[in-house]
């Protein structure tokens, strides 16, 4: 695994437990199926919430969140679409929310975005 992987993988396990901190329950991780990968899916209540997980180690690329472009949210909308028809949750509450991560300092700052985008086609 490269770098850039471990530092994926250390963000989303950040993210997944600052989630659960704040009453989200996380019923999985890294999603995947051949259109893509989520990297979190949970519960918030009764919403479920599709979660991109984004870090930045340096300020030279901008805001983590400034990453997800309409493409990424184009392809996160049609991997939430086969998610929710694959397990009969269609015509439920749901959400994307991001959670940011930035690395600059000693210790990462967590930025939660709620329902950070739309779905879109």
């Amino acid at each position: 695994m490269g770098i850039r992987q471990q530092r994926g993988r250390k963000g989303e396990l950040l993210a997944g437990e600052f989630l659960q901190s704040r009453g989200l329950r996380i019923i999985c991780r890294n999603f995947r199926c051949p259109i893509g990968e989520i990297d979190l899916i949970a519960w918030d209540e009764e919403t479920i919430v599709f979660v991109e997980v984004r870090s930045r180690y340096s300020a030279n690329y901008g805001l983590p969140q400034e990453s997800i472009t309409k493409t990424k949210q184009r392809r996160l909308t049609r991997l939430a679409q086969w998610y929710l028809k694959q397990n009969r949750l269609e015509g439920k509450p749901a959400r994307f929310d991001v959670v940011a991560i930035d690395w600059q300092r000693l210790e990462p700052k967590i930025s939660w975005l709620v329902n950070a985008f739309e779905a879109c086609a």
